[in-house]
């Protein structure tokens, strides 16, 4: 099956797409790049659903092998709903709807920023992930305009998470993997304090 009639069966079926999770060997191989394989009509139409599956999960990114598609294309959205002292705390602000295609990413400086981060293809659980506290993305658009631009803080963290996945990676393979919790307990008893809280708590 061509990656074209791949997408449209999957179209085809019920919506929004189910998530792929862990285990499953799309998550774990590098996707392929995008060149036209899809056209532009049929990756418009995989975008909106990429779009809606991300929304209802509900996450702020969404990469291509998560619905089973090995191509690298991944959609991005940050609304940044949380109190403001938390989005400070954590440099996290509103990330406009964006579709990056064959992305690439850069540390720009050498600061690091740690915290929390989950996904969706491994539900219950988070875990604190060390990344570079800014990166330069080069990708392309949905539309094939060449980008480069500058992410800081989450937005930075977003990019840096939805591109490892079509790399074949997982937060967890980034992650201090004593800090693993699963969400309830980060609710309860880390979410919204400073990291340095559940490092004590945990050891890690």
């Amino acid at each position: 099956m061509s990656l074209a009639e791949m997408v449209a069966a999957l179209l085809a079926g019920p919506q929004p797409i189910p998530i792929v999770t862990a285990g499953n060997t799309v998550l774990r191989r590098p996707a392929e790049p995008y060149d036209g394989q899809l056209g532009d009509d049929l990756l418009s139409e995989l975008i909106e659903a990429m779009r809606v599956c991300m929304h209802e999960a509900p996450g702020v990114g969404l990469a291509a092998p998560q619905i089973g598609i090995p191509l690298q294309i991944a959609v991005l959205e940050d609304p940044a709903t949380i109190p403001p002292e938390l989005a400070a705390y954590r440099h996290r602000y509103p990330l406009d709807f964006r579709v990056i295609v064959n992305p690439r990413y850069t540390a720009v400086g050498t600061e690091r920023a740690a915290f929390y981060e989950g996904c969706l293809s491994v539900p219950g659980y988070q875990a604190v992930v060390d990344r570079p506290a800014s990166v330069l993305l080069e990708c392309l658009d949905e539309n094939g305009t060449a980008v480069q631009e500058q992410f800081d803080g989450w937005s930075a963290r977003i990019v840096q998470h939805e591109t490892d996945h079509l790399g074949g990676t997982l937060y967890l393979d980034k992650a201090l993997t004593r800090s693993l919790t699963d969400n309830d307990q980060y609710t309860s008893l880390w979410g919204g304090l400073p990291i340095t809280v559940a490092r004590s708590g945990l050891g890690f």
